[in-house]
This record gives C-alpha cells, sequence and structure tokens, in this order.
C-alpha cells in the first residue's frame, strides 16, 4: 500500500516518508527447455516389473542420445516401487507392483522440444509429466525487472509529492525488495497422434519484481 507516515520517537530513521511499492516486467524468450518424462510399468512381482522399466529406460536415453543430446542432460528425476491395492468390501488387496522411472531432459534450445517427446514415446515412454522454459540469462533479466521496480516506485512517489505540495529526497531512505513465487512457464498437452509432431508453443518468459521504498519528503 502506497501512503505517507510519521513518527516523532526519533527512533526510526524513516519519520515523515511517502511509502510507495513499485514493480517491474522484463518478458524474454526462453532459450532452454526442461523435460520430464519416463516410464511406468506394473507386475505382480516386483523385479519383473523393474526389469521391463529399466529396459525402456535404457531405449529412451538411447534414442535421445541417438538425436545428439549429451548424455549429461538426461538424469533420473525420480525412481519409486509402489504396491498398488484394490479395495474389496472394504478390504485392501494387493493388486500389483508399479515402478517409475522420470527422467529430465535439458535442451539447449527449444525447436527440438516436440521432437524429443516423440522419440520418447515411440522409444517406449508412456510418462510425459511436464514441459518447462527458461532463460540462460535469468540472472539478468532479473535485475532489468528489479531496476524498473526501482524506477516505477521513484515515478510514483514523485507523482504523490507533487500532489501533496511537498519535496522528497533525491535517495529513498529505505528500500526492501518485495519477494514473491516465480513462475514457471510450463506446457501441458495430451500427445497427439504418432503420426504428427508434438506442438510446442513456449511463448515468452515474464520476469516480475517488486519493492517497497521510503522517501523522506518535506
Amino acid at each position: 500500500m502506497n501512503g505517507m507516515s510519521g513518527n516523532h520517537s526519533g527512533e526510526n530513521s524513516c519519520d515523515f516518508t511517502i511509502e510507495v511499492v513499485g514493480e517491474g516486467h522484463v518478458s524474454a524468450a526462453p532459450d532452454r527447455t526442461l523435460i520430464t518424462l519416463g516410464a511406468a510399468t506394473e507386475n505382480k512381482d516386483v523385479q519383473p516389473a523393474q526389469s521391463e522399466n529399466a529396459e525402456i529406460s535404457t531405449a529412451i536415453i538411447e534414442a535421445l542420445t541417438g538425436l545428439g543430446i549429451p548424455r549429461s542432460h538426461i538424469q533420473t528425476k525420480s525412481y519409486t516401487v509402489e504396491p498398488q491395492y484394490d479395495y474389496e468390501d472394504g478390504k485392501q488387496v494387493f493388486r500389483n507392483y508399479k515402478v517409475t522411472h522420470l527422467l529430465l531432459i535439458t535442451l539447449d534450445g527449444i525447436a527440438a522440444a516436440g521432437k524429443v517427446i516423440d522419440t520418447a514415446v515411440t522409444s517406449g515412454a508412456n510418462l510425459v509429466v511436464d514441459i518447462s522454459f527458461a532463460s540462460s540469462e535469468s540472472e539478468k533479466h532479473e535485475a532489468e525487472a528489479l531496476a524498473l521496480a526501482v524506477q516505477d516506485a521513484q515515478a510514483k512517489a514523485a507523482s504523490i509529492a507533487a500532489a501533496l505540495g511537498v519535496s522528497i529526497s533525491a535517495v529513498p531512505c529505505k528500500v526492501q525488495q518485495i519477494v514473491r513465487d516465480s513462475e514457471s512457464v510450463r506446457y501441458k498437452s495430451a500427445l497427439m497422434a504418432s503420426d504428427a509432431s508434438t506442438p510446442i508453443e513456449p511463448g515468452q518468459l515474464t520476469f516480475k519484481a517488486a519493492v517497497r521504498v521510503w522517501y523522506l519528503f518535506a
């Protein structure tokens, strides 16, 4: 909230201030793609489920490296073995074991995302959990958004001061960054038919920043 405050206690270096919140936004095209996909297999015995899963996962990895993706860009994100149950007449009845192996694939660029998904599915992947996009210059864009937020706060404070007929200090007496949860850009969709390439539309990344600033006025 924007406003004015006064304090005669002398304990606060920001007595008689105009308080404003500034916001900044910077848009940028993503140049990295993060894809989480893998395979889930089920069997009444755990070892066959694990063996089948291992075969599929190996086939996926080999197919992806065949596309030119470095092995270091393919890593296990999670591996779980879980018993599955049915409920009959209020009782828990064991059905089978489910083995899930998820891989995180990091791509430089975004153009190959659809081909990577199609290749993985053709190789046996039956889970495409998440696709997100990022920028290799995120720190630069975050700094730009922060600078815009400070400028926005300064402009708001100047407007308030002008309306009140007072002057404000050239330098704020206090600046506080407002930390907010970052928003990832994700793509989720049902896979298309095998004779068509999966379309991926990343759009733009938005970097946001906000600050709370206090200006002395007189």
